[in-house]
């Protein structure tokens, strides 16, 4: 049986919905997320594998995925938030204009005591290696967050971390990479299709 790497984004937060940067703090869905997790759990495939981020967020998305599947949740420390540091939960009026320029670029840099793009990149690149021979058997559904989602299509394009500021990744939006062959494929990117057109508050 072959299979798919599929990346999800957890359901809807209060602080994603608000446009807020959410980090580590570790925010429970909203109702519309609820909603949202139930939709992916009805349209997903049942998994060889299911894993996700420690984060509530994306626990609850995984778990509801876990009971229409039947399959069990791994949790994986890879696959967590970046770390905003003194920028979690605040906007992006938060950081001034010469800040999110150098943010942008040197995926090295830390605005506020957080975490780099780049380091995001080495521990999801990590994880995408050691999970791209099961996925080539079987699928495998890893729930997770915007910033590692971005990392994990940049190791799946075998472009560099920066690419990260070019991309966009909705509330609950599914991304498939095709891991059997030589080196890894996106078969689908930012995916809604099968989702709740628009979460209740």
């Amino acid at each position: 049986m072959s299979g798919v790497l599929i990346l999800v984004r957890h359901g809807q937060t209060r602080a994603n919905r608000r446009g807020l940067m959410l980090g580590r703090a570790d925010e429970p869905l909203c109702d519309g997320g609820r909603e949202q997790a139930g939709a992916l759990a009805r349209a997903l495939p049942a998994p060889a594998r299911l894993i996700s981020s420690p984060l509530r967020r994306a626990r609850a998305t995984a778990e509801a995925i876990a009971v229409a599947s039947g399959t069990p949740v791994e949790v994986d420390e890879r696959w967590v938030e970046m770390d905003y540091g003194a920028l979690d939960g605040r906007p992006a009026s938060a950081l001034d204009a010469d800040g999110w320029r150098a943010w942008q670029d040197d995926p090295a840099h830390v605005p506020a005591g957080g975490e780099s793009v780049a380091e995001v990149g080495a521990r999801v690149r990590s994880a995408c290696g050691e999970l791209a021979g099961a996925a080539a058997d079987g699928d495998v559904v890893v729930v997770s967050h915007v910033s590692p989602i971005k990392a994990a299509i940049a190791w799946a394009l075998g472009v560099g971390d920066e690419v990260a500021w070019r991309m966009w990744v909705a509330d609950a939006a599914v991304c498939r990479i095709d891991t059997s062959g030589p080196a890894p494929r996106l078969l689908a990117f930012n995916d809604l299709t099968a989702h709740v057109a628009a979460p209740v508050p």
